[in-house]
């Protein structure tokens, strides 16, 4: 069973599942995987361990010839460089995650050995929502918008006759205001009214009022 802390989400289920099916199809070694999870478990509390780790990856298959066991050694950090970018790239600031996701990948590559996976696909990933994606969502879900609504914003940057405006302290809208752009100034904070919504209820227009 898993534990709290070692539990997957949804997405993090189906990336092991897909490094995983990846992996034994193309018959590398679950050894090897282990080895590239220990130093990424010996480097996890440093800032820039997932990033480290997918460099560590292409360290392995550069020097592969030099460092490794057997003639296949090389085909095994070339598959396992391949399957981490494309699996784990979102995940490289985010080492935590990572090392979980790999944990279950090898847990799985042990179990799919022993079974058929010629004829299992990979599934598509969703891509994981950005923390700005997030911080919008929460916006949306605790303010409803609508056309011709007044609102407060900042003047975040002033470039010509256009106008990038902060709302809310999430929102930034950029809009051509040729009439006002002359009369203010970057931090300064003014009046906007709503003048088009898009389809989920987020603003797509301001135009200042001030």
């Amino acid at each position: 069973m898993l534990t709290q802390a070692e539990s997957l989400t949804e997405t993090e289920s189906q990336l092991a599942h897909n490094l995983a099916i990846t992996l034994v199809q193309e018959n590398t070694d679950v050894n090897e995987l282990g080895k590239a999870i220990a130093y990424l478990r010996s480097i996890i509390n440093q800032p820039d361990a997932g990033t480290r780790f997918l460099k560590y990856l292409k360290t392995l298959v550069t020097n592969g010839r030099q460092i490794g066991h057997s003639g296949k050694t090389t085909d095994y950090y070339r598959s396992m460089e391949r399957a981490c970018s494309r699996y784990l790239q979102n995940y490289q600031n985010n080492a935590h995650s990572m090392l979980k996701i790999l944990g279950w990948a090898m847990r799985l590559m042990r179990y799919y050995k022993v079974s058929p996976v010629e004829d299992i696909n990979v599934s598509e990933i969703p891509e994981p929502i950005s923390e700005r994606q997030a911080e919008i969502a929460k916006v949306l879900e605790s303010h409803k918008f609508e056309i011709d609504q007044i609102l407060d914003a900042t003047v975040l940057i002033i470039k010509g006759n256009k106008l990038t405006y902060g709302i809310l302290e999430t929102i930034k809208i950029t809009e051509k205001e040729p009439k006002k752009a002359g009369d203010l100034s970057e931090r300064q904070v003014v009046k906007v009214k709503i003048v088009a919504l898009k389809e989920d209820g987020s603003i797509k227009s301001v135009k200042c009022i001030d």
